[in-house]
């Protein structure tokens, strides 16, 4: 039974719950005899063999990286309470290093005793003011290491092949059920330094066993890092014994080396949003596409790292220092510019700059006929790519240059994303497609024009649905190479018809297309990972999107809702919180801080979270619907249902009214709005086996059949 703060161990006080490992329970204590706080695993059962084996082998180390053994009981562990926090990558380059360096020296301790780890992860190492402490030897095997004679032989087997450890970090012969020595400890050792510098695990996929597969069978992803630390990782994950490190002091040689050699720089660019100088403002569409086609141009340089368009555009109209500009995107130059266009005639004027002191890198300006836009993105990208010494990538076919700017100008009202502009950005693509029948981007807007109908309540989706699959498809068979066309068809594959196999086939295919933007990793992790319920996956794939693109709501966006799915919504309000220091009116993250707050039962909090919602966007039908169940669960019932009716009545059924009913614990109105909204194809229903709101009625038929209608159960 779990113990409740204020009973005793002996001398020992319990004061909270830590967490549970397969080997015990672990809890906060107080030593009363010696005033201090220490922490104290607790037994199922009386000593087991593999908990005496932690005790003995934490005994017999001493480091200052290595947790201290202090007493113990007759079924507990008393050891030092570590005030830190499970290791999390990302991490950059330099702390990394220094946390790899300490684990090391930890694990050369241990090694030196006779003693290998065995289940060596970021959850089994803390971090510290001071540094890392690695803990948890619960697996730990004590015995001698193996002699230089034996160092490539092969390893027997342990107990008919038992398979201990944790599978995302286990080495081969541990996943092969085969004993596991020093050189095992080094393999996870590396997984584990990828995961710091990469932010994602080297070999995780959905299934623990896919995961072992992979283990055994793959190569993990190139590391974005340099190629004496990438050396030391690959060298560490080598599937053969032999082929790896033999001792965790050759890793520590290796890793010091790389640590103390220059930095390979990786040249890093921002493109602002180019500025309109022209005489008609409506001429920003023009301004905006070169931008993009500028930024698409330079992406696809092998080697060259672009912010992608959502930051850069956060820019636009701010009279900033470019130096808080860099540093606030990460990057190491901007390019900036301005386009004025009269007519036929189109001028250009363009400048990269060094960030760290203002220097021109590179300045030109520009007269040319329109006809001429082309042939000036390529002299802007060759610039550039001699000025940062990169090779340019050579450019796709270019289109029909009238059919391009009414693409131009469709992008431009589709982001604008409202009724009125949305009609514009389907005028415009049509136009495009009169002129260039065989023109994939502009098939490419028309199915996003007729999904976004949709997300909106504009438009029916077995109306529009149709429609939409039937623009994916002509855009896929023009250009079965774009990432964008792989992207809508999977978006709408997935959303619109739940046919998650087909949705996931063509997410993957986008990610295989270089150059790899922030989209299509953001898009496969909220519209395919996270609704089957692979939230860690999701985690990773939106932090690589928001590594490419920082300033983005989207990302922020995303990860909150992520958070929110997998029940943490301490750390879903953490980062809806970060979005909205940089955007206080982001409608997304305003939605998310109230369900996250919700879901912690802070009433209060998420009426006025709702509240300031409905103030920014009162057109949105979340806003209100929002806002509606908060005063639900804040006990305002009157107020509630006031304003659910009368939202109701503008908006009908969607996800926000289903919340509404289970707040007020109408469970048949709940789920004749889930079935309509599912109907309508309500982009959130596919997020709905993971609503905290909806807990209550998972063992309900009715819950199970609509899962199994969007093939999700």
């Amino acid at each position: 039974m779990a113990l409740l703060p204020g009973e005793k161990l002996g001398r020992y006080e319990i004061l909270a719950s830590i967490g549970a490992g397969g080997m015990g329970e672990v809890y906060r204590a107080r030593d009363l005899r010696l005033n201090r706080e220490v922490a104290i695993k607790v037994s199922a059962a009386q000593f087991s063999e593999r908990f005496e084996r932690e005790a003995q082998a934490i005994a017999a180390l001493n480091h200052r990286h290595i947790c201290t053994l202090h007493d113990v009981g007759p079924n507990f562990l008393v050891m030092e309470y570590i005030d830190g926090k499970p290791l999390e990558g990302p991490l950059a380059l330099d702390r990394a290093l220094r946390y790899a360096l300490q684990i090391c020296e930890a694990l050369e301790e241990a090694h030196r005793k006779g003693i290998t780890h065995r289940d060596l992860k970021p959850g089994n190492i803390l971090v510290t003011e001071s540094g890392v402490k690695l803990l948890d030897f619960g697996l730990a095997r004590v015995a001698a290491l193996p002699t230089a004679a034996s160092a490539t032989a092969a390893m027997p087997r342990t107990e008919a092949g038992v398979m201990l450890g944790t599978a995302a970090y286990m080495s081969p012969e541990q996943a092969k059920g085969e004993e596991a020595d020093a050189r095992s400890d080094i393999f996870s050792f590396g997984v584990v330094l990828y995961e710091m510098l990469s932010g994602r695990r080297a070999f995780e996929r959905g299934f623990a066993i896919e995961t072992i597969t992979a283990t055994l069978r793959d190569e993990p992803e190139p590391l974005q890092a340099p190629s004496t630390v990438s050396a030391v990782v690959t060298r560490c994950l080598r599937k053969s014994l032999g082929e790896r490190f033999q001792t965790m002091s050759e890793v520590r040689i290796a890793l010091e080396r790389a640590a103390n050699q220059p930095a390979e720089k990786v040249p890093s660019i921002a493109v602002l949003p180019f500025v309109n100088m022209s005489a008609e403002k409506e001429n920003e569409y023009f301004s905006d596409g070169l931008t993009e086609e500028i930024l698409n141009l330079l992406a696809k340089i092998p080697g060259l790292k672009v912010t992608a368009r959502t930051s850069s555009f956060a820019f636009r109209g701010k009279d900033q220092d470019i130096t808080k500009i860099a540093e606030a995107l990460r990057v190491d130059n901007v390019l900036e510019g301005s386009v004025r266009r009269a007519g036929n005639r189109v001028r250009v004027t363009a400048q990269l700059i060094q960030a760290s002191d203002g220097t021109h890198l590179w300045s030109e300006r520009y007269d040319r006929d329109l006809t001429d836009v082309f042939a000036i993105q390529d002299e802007i990208g060759q610039a550039i790519s001699e000025a940062l010494q990169v090779r340019l990538a050579p450019r796709t076919k270019a289109v029909n240059i009238e059919a391009w700017q009414l693409y131009l100008k469709g992008e431009y009202w589709r982001l604008r994303n409202n009724a009125d502009s949305l009609e514009k950005a389907k005028e415009c693509y049509e136009q495009a497609l009169r002129i260039e029948p065989n023109y994939a981007n502009a098939y490419n807007g028309l199915a996003t024009y007729y999904y976004n109908l949709t997300v909106l309540g504009l438009r029916p989706v077995g109306e529009m649905a149709p429609l939409a699959k039937a623009a994916a498809r002509k855009a896929l068979e023009l250009d079965p190479t774009c990432s964008e066309s792989h992207l809508v068809t999977a978006i709408i594959g997935g959303a619109m018809d739940y046919d998650w196999a087909l949705a996931e086939r063509h997410f993957l295919k986008a990610l295989t297309i270089k150059p790899v933007t922030a989209r299509p990793h953001y898009c496969y992790a909220v519209f395919y990972l996270q609704p089957h319920g692979r939230n860690s996956e999701a985690l990773e794939h939106v932090r690589m999107a928001m590594d490419k693109d920082p300033l983005s709501m989207l990302m922020y966006f995303g990860v909150a809702m992520i958070l929110f799915c997998a029940r943490d919504f301490r750390q879903s309000m953490e980062a809806a919180r970060r979005g909205l220091e940089i955007d206080p009116n982001a409608i997304l993250l305003l939605l998310a801080m109230g369900f996250a707050q919700m879901g912690s039962e802070l009433a209060d909090k998420a009426v006025a979270t709702f509240t300031h919602l409905v103030e920014v966007a009162p057109w949105w039908r979340m806003s209100e619907m929002g806002l509606a169940a908060a005063l639900s669960l804040a006990g305002d019932t009157l107020s509630s249902e006031e304003l659910a009716q009368r939202s109701m009545a503008k908006h009908g059924h969607h996800i926000g009214t289903a919340i509404y009913y289970a707040t007020a614990g109408n469970a048949d109105a709940m789920f004749a709005a889930l079935e309509e909204a599912r109907q309508k194809r309500d982009v959130f229903c596919i997020q709905l086996p993971y609503f905290c709101f909806f807990d209550q009625w998972h063992g309900d038929p009715r819950y199970q059949a609509l899962l199994e209608r969007m093939r999700l159960a």
